[in-house]
């Protein structure tokens, strides 16, 4: 046993030196190999590697402009702007092109009709810039860039903007107070007499009190000939215009002698024409301008800052006069009737805002020159609306028309359908006589003809409600509260089957609220709504539709006594109409709302209208609104 164990040990001792030889071998091999392997593998890699790059490269630039498109078309706000869209672009509605505001201030900015919805266009700009405007930027001297408080008066609000129009128009010294993220792109600056409030609603301000707020335009100033001219204008409380680094017209609220003089924010700059103070433009009488020759095509850098001081009425009205034209006379003092500044036409939704506040012979909208660089057209595209020649005046009671009726054994029947007794259709002869045929021999055809033209009754009603809103606080700063009455409405209509017969097909049902002008002959549609639906078991044969937001309107007076303007609730119609368009049932406050009905489903929303349902401008204001020194 211990020799054999011994022999053992012999053999494991000797085994080292050839399994090492074996390891080295296999080693250098292993190596090798290795080498090759990964020489290979690394070859490859950088084969497979490179064309990637050159290939997703110019994927990702792909992608850029998907996310951008994504981007631009996400803000446009909130379920009201589908609605109010949807509204103004039915499919039987024509017109033509026009931006404004649809569903919000009817006939004037200043809120003497309806209170003004500022999602596109208002009389401080426009959301979406044309290329050709001034970008207008809001600063609210009450608070600081962060949005709080702080402590400021008219004589500190003054001083401020001193300050920025004698510092070189630097806005970095408005750093400090607060500014609207929202900008607004004015083509013209033309806001007649309106409550002050209006301004940071236009901004979407609506918390910020109408008073020790700025708004500073910038742009160019450029005409496609050669052209002298000098501006008129008034603000209220503040005006001033420069071009090309140096105020042309300071043209302030005249407080000459009195308490917050806002003249000397414009100054060193005066008038040097005679005719200053002269003329009324607005609320008060005009300051004239510099003269200013423009070069064809040239463009000259131009700004405007306006604001309020004290709260109440506000104004910004900027005039042109060209030099060696004439112009008519304004009755009020006999000035000349000047047209605005503007760099693009009017749309008819802004001609009759301005409109709606403006005298007739303060000032002209639609003529004069359009301050571009390109040819445009000259004016507004005014639209008007030809009488409807084909009014649907037919009761729903009235029979079919004479059509021919097949049976389904081929028979046919001229005739005109009369009603359903039983389940036997009455039908009228040609001869006039009257012929009872079971509606199961029809054909299907005909057979759905019945059940269409032999729809259920309905119960139709229509409710209104009406809150009383606060008015905004007044300014701690105006002596006064003008007069003003604020009304929120909620339409809403109802329809309810009250007969038994079974009707399987779609309804629509819409109905139209309208106002009526208080210092004015004609109407303003305040809402419109139409949902469609199935009489059934399930909704008890039973609609309600109703407005999807409130309505508000006022009423209200440039002065105390001045006349109250603006709209009260007027009256409504209810339309019940089957599936092949046809009316088959209506209720209304009023008989000529009927007669009018294919005119009133072309109106937008908001809108003036006359008993034809024509659209109209807003009535204007008239002497009576003016001070009595005038």
């Amino acid at each position: 046993m211990k020799q054999r164990i011994k022999k053992n040990r012999k053999i494991v001792k000797g085994m080292p030196s050839a399994v090492v030889l074996s390891i080295l071998i296999h080693a250098a091999l292993f190596l090798l190999a290795g080498m090759l392997v990964v020489f290979t593998v690394v070859k490859k890699e950088e084969k497979k590697f490179v064309p990637p790059q050159a290939v997703e490269r110019p994927k990702m630039k792909l992608r850029k402009p998907k996310v951008k498109v994504k981007k631009s078309a996400k803000p446009k706000p909130t379920t009201r702007i589908v609605t109010k869209v949807a509204r103004a672009n039915m499919p039987d509605i024509q017109l033509p092109e026009m931006s404004g505001m649809t569903g919000g201030l009817v006939g004037g900015l200043g809120g003497f009709d309806m209170m003004p919805d500022f999602l596109d266009e208002n009389l401080f700009g426009g959301v979406q810039s044309i290329g050709n405007d001034f970008v207008g930027t809001f600063y609210d001297l009450k608070r600081d860039r962060g949005g709080k408080t702080i402590l400021m008066d008219p004589g500190k609000y003054i001083q401020e903007m001193t300050k920025f129009v004698r510092g070189g128009w630097n806005t970095s010294r408005l750093v400090r107070y607060y500014q609207s993220p929202k900008k607004l792109y004015a083509t013209t600056f033309a806001i007649p007499p309106v409550q002050s409030t209006v301004a940071p609603l236009a901004f979407g301000e609506p918390e910020v009190d109408g008073y020790c707020f700025a708004v500073h335009y910038r742009g160019q100033l450029v005409y496609k000939d050669d052209i002298t001219f000098r501006f008129w204008g008034l603000g209220d409380d503040i005006l001033v215009v420069r071009v090309d680094g140096k105020i042309v017209l300071n043209a302030p609220y005249p407080r000459e002698g009195r308490e917050n003089n806002t003249r000397i924010i414009g100054d060193p700059w005066q008038t040097s024409s005679a005719k200053s103070h002269t003329y009324w433009l607005g609320d008060h009488l005009s300051i004239v301008g510099d003269w200013i020759t423009l070069k064809a095509g040239e463009p000259l850098d131009m700004e405007v800052l306006i604001g309020e001081v004290p709260g109440g009425l506000f104004q910004a009205l900027l005039t042109v006069e060209v030099e060696g034209e004439e112009y008519p006379l304004n009755p009020a003092r006999g000035g000349p009737t000047l047209p605005i500044f503007k760099t693009a036409p009017l749309s008819l939704d802004m001609v009759e805002t301005i409109h709606a506040e403006l005298d007739p012979g303060d000032a002209c909208i639609t003529n004069g020159p359009v301050f571009s660089d390109y040819d445009q057209l000259a004016g507004v595209a005014e639209r008007i609306v030809p009488p409807v020649t084909n009014l649907v005046e037919r009761a729903p009671s009235m029979g079919e028309a004479i059509r021919t009726w097949t049976l389904q054994d081929g028979r046919t029947q001229k005739g005109r359908f009369m009603t359903v007794v039983g389940d036997k259709m009455v039908l009228e002869t040609t001869k006039g006589r009257q012929r009872k045929i079971p509606i199961a021999q029809l054909s299907p055809e005909d057979r759905l003809y019945v059940e269409l033209a032999n729809p259920p009754d309905f119960l139709i009603n229509f409710s209104k409600k009406g809150a009383y809103v606060a008015p905004p606080p007044i300014s701690p700063y105006e002596s006064r509260m003008r007069p003003l009455q604020i009304t929120d409405f909620t339409f809403s209509a109802k329809v309810k089957q009250s007969s038994t017969r079974v009707y399987s097909h779609e309804l629509q049902v819409e109905f139209f609220a309208f106002g009526e002008e208080v210092d004015g002959d004609n109407y303003v549609l305040l809402d419109r709504q139409k949902a469609s639906f199935i009489p059934s078991a399930e909704n008890e044969g039973t609609l309600l539709i109703r407005s999807l937001e409130p309505i508000r309107t006022q009423i209200t007076a440039v002065r105390d006594a001045s006349p109250m303007r603006g709209t009260k609730y007027g009256g409504w119609i209810i339309v019940i109409t089957d599936q092949r368009g046809k009316i088959i049932q209506y209720k209304t406050t009023h008989k000529w709302l009927f007669k009018c009905l294919e005119n009133l489903k072309k109106l937008p929303v908001g809108k003036h209208f006359d008993k034809k349902g024509n659209r109209v401008g807003p009535p204007r204001p008239t002497p009576d609104d003016r001070p009595y020194w005038v």
